[in-house]
């Protein structure tokens, strides 16, 4: 029980601080350095963090993806009035795809009072927030579980997808780059990819940061979307490119 209370806390501590030297680490919770590398091995065996160079990070780079527990509170404010914006766009009697990510989370609290929605989701988090909402009829996706997301990704999800169509497919994306969205993981573009195939409304949801990040692998080009919502710290130079490539930005207010 100590040992999980400690690495609980462990975690806790990489998340707030985005990276910590496992050297500091170890002389913060009284513990060896070999126990420090164990508790973080752990952890990331969990899809919590990662080890590099003496380092635990929740931070991404353009190959790896920070886990949910940590992406869930960068950016928090303005996830919630994109997802406000998103959910506004709904109509009873729709089916919507929502995606794993942090962002259509925010979704949530906002679904309360829309009526007879089905929804469509891979991401167990997402699936929990909403099972107790009798006035949506939830649809859950199967196959491989990923730590990282707490999410099923890859071939077997994708066949299930491939069996269903939606009205609508709310999504979000790791990164921007010259008007094409990108993802860290090829498992979650091609599970992304699959949701955008069979809907008939596609929306983006974007935090201004996605355009100052970079990622390996191409989900999609912006105007390939019916409509992208970020908030007003995007760039203007930006939203108007997206406008001029024939997209619809919708700009959620700020606080």
């Amino acid at each position: 029980m100590r040992q999980l209370t400690r690495r609980q806390q462990i975690a806790e501590a990489v998340i707030a601080a985005g990276s910590v030297r496992i050297e500091e680490i170890a002389e913060q919770f009284s513990i060896s350095l070999m126990t420090a590398h164990r508790d973080l091995d752990e952890l990331e065996h969990r899809g919590l963090l990662r080890k590099d160079r003496g380092i635990a990070t929740v931070t991404p780079t353009s190959l790896t993806e920070s886990s949910d527990a940590y992406r869930v509170k960068q950016h928090s404010g303005e996830k919630k009035q994109i997802a406000k914006m998103a959910s506004d766009l709904l109509e009873p009697g729709e089916t919507v795809f929502l995606d794993d990510s942090t962002t259509v989370l925010q979704m949530v609290p906002f679904l309360h009072h829309r009526l007879s929605l089905t929804i469509i989701s891979n991401s167990i988090t997402l699936m929990n927030a909403l099972r107790e909402m009798d006035h949506i009829n939830l649809i859950g996706l199967g196959g491989r579980y990923h730590n990282w997301c707490n999410a099923f990704l890859g071939h077997m999800t994708i066949n299930e997808i491939k069996g269903l169509h939606a009205d609508t497919l709310m999504i979000s994306t790791s990164a921007i780059v010259d008007g094409v969205a990108y993802h860290q993981y090829p498992e979650m573009v091609e599970t992304k990819q699959a949701m955008f195939r069979a809907a008939t409304r596609r929306v983006l949801l974007a935090d201004h940061s996605k355009f100052q990040k970079r990622a390996l692998h191409h989900l999609a080009p912006l105007s390939d979307f019916d409509i992208i919502i970020t908030d007003r710290q995007t760039d203007e130079d930006a939203i108007q490119d997206l406008r001029a490539r024939g997209v619809q930005v919708m700009v959620a207010p700020g606080h």
